[in-house]
């Protein structure tokens, strides 16, 4: 029965891995390809923020019926084939409308999300939850730098419906493996089982008024708004502008994502526990405040291409911290309602910030766009510093409380 929950477990990192294969092979240079066919930066700042656009509208309600009907399979096997569907999309019609709409079915793939978390991170107790959280980032981490190493080698040379192509077959391979799923405690897997009588759905969306969720979904929506604005899409176009090839373009993308790969790892192991989220969420913003305010002003391409390693502590270490720390208070039978609301809520930021990049790129300047976001960064360093700081205040009290209790006891 372990051997089987053990077989499970790398069955859906495998998927991960594919899934995220197919949602990011293109994405370094979507935004450089999509000026080069003379889309404007306004436009292409839309095309991104559409990926969001469709999250923002569907996870909350995927994550309220995968609670519903207590299911997981269904949702991973539909989001693989939409990831495949989109980048077939791409291939098919290569302009920015094309683009456009195959994003915007991207953002339903990743609605999906909700299931693969909840059903990977059902398979271990509560005290390995962190762990569990930090490993399946690190494989949707080596999915996308396998899809930015493979994109680097190959866009120079075959162009973008290559890697379209490819992103298509992951995604399709995902959905077949997806087949082999077993969930509802089958076989000796760990998934949730089927409740016997199906929740009230009011009931499932009060969790989405726990003050704790809220505010760790707006640390997410910072975090992952700046992450899909700059380093996924605006950077690379920093770097073209200064003359970087399609090579360095890459190279750049796989830098970040061995960095993203080695902090997520390094998520999962005691270093970072000895510090845990009071430390690490608010170093890793002020990280993000100097990548932003660096990038945009420094004007060297190998400057620009060795900052990339300081997003990698953003996407490794602090979203694996905010997600767990979002979720410390959530019962087992919310949980994919309240995955569903986190994600819709920093799914605003990944559909907010790229368009308000790409809108004031295009009326002040690029560097004056990564300005505000670095304000919005430091905003995020202060609010969660502000967190903690409270939290340590308030169990002081609560720690005097309990001493005296103890001593009354024993008088």
């Amino acid at each position: 029965m372990e051997k089987e929950n053990k077989r499970q477990q790398r069955l859906l990192l495998a998927i991960v891995a594919l899934f995220w294969f197919a949602q990011y092979i293109y994405v370094p240079f979507q935004t450089p390809y999509l000026g080069g066919i003379q889309v404007s930066a306004a436009m292409i700042g839309i095309i991104i923020g559409a990926y969001g656009v469709t999250q923002m509208t569907l996870r909350l309600p995927i994550g309220v019926l995968a609670d519903y009907r207590g299911r997981h399979k269904g949702f991973i096997l539909i989001g693989a084939l939409m990831a495949g569907g989109a980048s077939a999309l791409r291939f098919l019609f290569p302009s920015g409308m094309g683009f456009l709409v195959a994003n915007l079915l991207s953002g339903c793939a990743s609605s999906m999300w909700i299931s693969f978390m909840v059903l990977y991170t059902s398979f271990f107790e509560k005290e390995g939850q962190q762990s569990a959280t930090s490993r399946i980032i690190l494989f949707n981490n080596v999915g996308v730098l396998l899809g930015f190493l493979s994109g680097t080698l190959l866009y120079g040379r075959f162009g973008m419906p290559v890697l379209v192509v490819l992103s298509a077959a992951a995604g399709f391979a995902g959905a077949g493996l997806a087949l082999l799923l077993k969930e509802n405690g089958g076989n000796g897997t760990a998934a949730a089982p089927i409740m016997q009588e199906r929740p009230r759905v009011g009931g499932l969306l009060r969790i989405c008024a726990n003050r704790r969720l809220i505010l760790f979904a707006l640390f997410a929506l910072i975090q992952q708004g700046i992450q899909m604005a700059t380093t996924m899409s605006f950077t690379t176009q920093v770097l073209k502008d200064l003359g970087a090839s399609s090579s360095v373009i890459g190279f750049s993308s796989i830098l970040y994502m061995l960095s993203s790969v080695f902090f997520a790892w390094l998520a999962s192991t005691r270093v970072c526990e000895r510090h845990g989220p009071k430390v690490w969420i608010p170093a890793v913003f002020a990280v993000v405040v100097a990548y932003c305010l660096l990038v945009g002003h420094v004007g060297s391409i190998p400057v620009i291409f060795l900052l990339q390693i300081l997003p990698g502590l953003s996407t490794g270490v602090l979203l694996s911290y905010i997600i767990s720390e979002a979720m410390l208070e959530v019962p087992p039978q919310q949980k994919s309602t309240a995955m569903g609301f986190f994600q819709a809520v920093y799914a605003i930021g990944m559909t907010a910030f790229p368009m308000l990049t790409g809108s004031l790129a295009e009326h002040l300047s690029v560097s004056s766009a990564y300005d505000a976001l670095g304000v919005i960064a430091l905003l995020g360093s202060i609010g969660a510093a502000a967190f903690y700081l409270r939290q340590k205040r308030r169990a002081v009290p609560d720690l005097q409380e309990e001493r005296e209790l103890v001593k009354s006891k024993t008088r």
